[in-house]
């Protein structure tokens, strides 16, 4: 019997998996997951969607499945107003100087 190593997440598996813009990556499954859960909850079809959404059919697909490199989060933020949500952003001081070179941290919040 072999002992399996198990790692404890970051909260970010794309960080854990060493990738460089881990965090945006992050930031665009979280908007992509929700633009999922709308579009099931509104009982659209892709092509129903792809009209609303201003998007071919096929990048919908991708969307939906987590293949999201080719979009960008404006244009996921466009999809989220587009299925009637409000977006607010927020810009405020990191918890951590900046001047330590830490860099501030992007987060998405569904209310």
């Amino acid at each position: 019997m072999s002992t399996i190593a198990i790692e404890k997440s970051s909260g970010n598996v794309y960080a854990d998996l060493g990738l460089a813009d881990a965090q945006e990556m992050l930031v665009k499954a979280k908007l992509a997951s929700k633009i999922g859960e709308i579009i099931q909850s509104q009982n659209l079809t892709q092509q129903q969607a792809a009209q609303l959404l201003a998007m071919p059919q096929p990048k919908v697909s991708l969307l939906l499945r987590g293949q999201f490199r080719g979009i960008s989060e404006a244009k996921m933020l466009e999809c989220l107003a587009r299925l009637g949500r409000d977006i607010d952003i927020v810009v405020k001081p990191a918890r951590r100087r900046a001047s330590s070179g830490a860099l501030g941290r992007v987060n998405v919040v569904f209310g």
